[in-house]
């Protein structure tokens, strides 16, 4: 039963509170804990807080893993200041190329892929803990609607391409309904992104999957530090912290218990991309069966580099005979990223990574571990919002190419970036990676789709500033468009539907 209180007794509680809120000191045993780890200072203002603020200080600093936070900046803090191994082009065996893959294997792939997913076997695993703000919005990227004929979203289209590969696979074993086949969806959101992408996708009925067949998890995020590893407080009572980076995705599936989740389910692959990529070809299969022919533990498709300078990073060797692994574009000094391999040609280090990745589900695990132990993050210097207003700081995060260091084997496959990657991740008017830029490139490879199926087409603009969107539910890569598109013909710009 709630006791009530008389009005005297109320305040003289409210006089105690107040009197407190003038004396009260932060909690000992949390004082002393962060002088353990030279962290005191969050408490600095503390005499300057109302009980409110004293109240949310206190929660947010509980809420902290204060020994992980601690090792991880000062393996971080530490590993950067070594040097790094000297790194190798990656070796020509280690990657299919588009000239050596012959259409006997493409169809064996396909087919070795397709039976997997039949038999339920991968799950496609979804990075989408980013805002769109370069594009001018502060929806998730995969809300964003890059202006095709369609008008649909980033997520809609890869749902849709999840929904096509569904139906292929079960075509293939002929079983017959689409519904035999279910692929899981697991969508990594972040805390600013998590309420509104499940909103979107509960308002659009799940753009025609099965609700339980998505799983959404928040990536984790992590304080912002000084050059000295202290920890930068955003206002008198809450410390600053940003998403631990798109590699946090290892600690999340793992702290989620989703790893045990996919294992319950079966699954043995993984089909791993970023959102913000209008052509990914998501569960594909043909990527898949290349991963499980060759046997290795974890796989990235890979784009030639366009030329020296371009600003993405690239796979290379780490050490002599050492693991696989990606250097970004600012790691790489200019007379590396010139050299040319004089047998083929090709510059020495051109395998560009573009975020579509596949791994098995033995390796995530081992992955998983390994971060956690060796606590490693990059250190990125960025102006960070805190009482002094913005100060230069330290973001730490992980990146999700940080995988392929531990990986056992790991194969590289070349593919188009003119069918596979079209990045949207600047607004209209920037020079590269813009919505107009990717429509144009899903317009262009579905037109070129079109006319080998035996279409025509018309157009009032110039072909090159228009084309035509063929749905992922008719096409997953092409396929299948003869009955639909033989002898007939489509004006341009349009959507080609069943």
């Amino acid at each position: 039963m709630r006791e009530t209180q008389s009005e005297g007794e109320s305040n003289n509680n409210n006089n105690n509170n107040n009197n407190g809120s003038a004396t009260q000191q932060p909690p000992q045993a949390l004082l002393e804990r962060l002088k353990d780890y030279g962290q005191e200072d969050a408490f600095a203002l503390w005499d300057e807080l109302s009980a409110d603020e004293r109240s949310f200080l206190v929660k947010d600093i509980e809420s902290l893993d204060l020994p992980r936070i601690d090792r991880i900046i000062r393996c971080s803090l530490q590993s950067h200041s070594l040097p790094a191994a000297a790194i190798e082009p990656v070796p020509e065996s280690s990657v299919s190329t588009m000239e050596e893959r012959t259409l006997e294997e493409r169809e064996r792939w396909w087919k070795m892929g397709l039976k997997a997913i039949s038999d339920g076997k991968l799950a496609v695993l979804l990075l989408s803990g980013g805002q769109g703000t370069r594009l001018g919005s502060s929806d998730p990227k995969g809300c964003f609607n890059i202006g095709l004929p369609s008008g649909k979203s980033l997520f809609q289209l890869q749902a849709e391409r999840i929904l096509c590969v569904q139906r292929l696979a079960a075509q293939s074993t002929n079983e017959g309904s689409a519904g035999s086949v279910q692929i899981h969806w697991y969508i990594m959101t972040s805390p600013f992104t998590d309420d509104a992408t499940r909103r979107f996708f509960e308002s659009h009925r799940f753009f025609g999957l099965e609700p339980d067949q998505v799983t959404f998890f928040q990536q984790g995020t992590i304080p912002c530090v000084s050059k000295d590893g202290r920890l930068i407080m955003e206002t008198s009572y809450r410390v600053a912290k940003a998403p631990d980076g798109n590699g946090g995705v290892y600690s999340a599936l793992k702290s989620s218990r989703l790893l045990e989740d996919m294992a319950t389910r079966g699954i043995k692959y993984v089909d791993c991309y970023g959102v913000d990529n209008a052509l990914v070809r998501v569960a594909d299969p043909t990527f898949l069966g290349y991963f499980i022919d060759k046997g290795v533990a974890s796989a990235a498709k890979v784009v030639r580099k366009a030329y020296p300078q371009e600003k993405v990073g690239v796979f290379v060797r780490r050490g002599k005979g050492g693991p696989l692994t990606v250097v970004e574009y600012s790691e790489l000094d200019s007379s590396l990223a010139s050299a040319i391999n004089q047998q083929t040609g090709r510059l020495r280090f051109c395998w560009s990574n573009v975020c579509l990745h596949m791994f098995s589900l033995d390796f995530l695990n081992q992955v998983a571990n390994g971060l956690e132990k060796d606590s490693i993050y990059h250190l990125a210097e960025k102006k960070i919002p805190s009482i002094h207003g913005h100060t230069m700081g330290l973001k730490l995060e992980q990146f999700i190419f940080d995988a392929f260091p531990y990986a056992p084997s790991t194969a590289l496959f070349e593919v188009l970036r003119e069918e596979e990657f079209a990045p949207v991740k600047n607004a209209n008017g920037s020079n590269y990676d813009t919505p107009d830029s990717a429509r144009l490139l899903v317009l262009r490879l579905h037109s070129r789709w079109v006319v080998a199926a035996g279409g025509f087409l018309t157009h009032s603009v110039p072909l090159y500033a228009t084309g035509v969107e063929v749905s992922p539910l008719c096409s997953f890569a092409g396929e299948n468009l003869e009955a639909i598109c033989r002898g007939r013909t489509f004006h341009a710009p349009c959507e080609i539907t069943f």
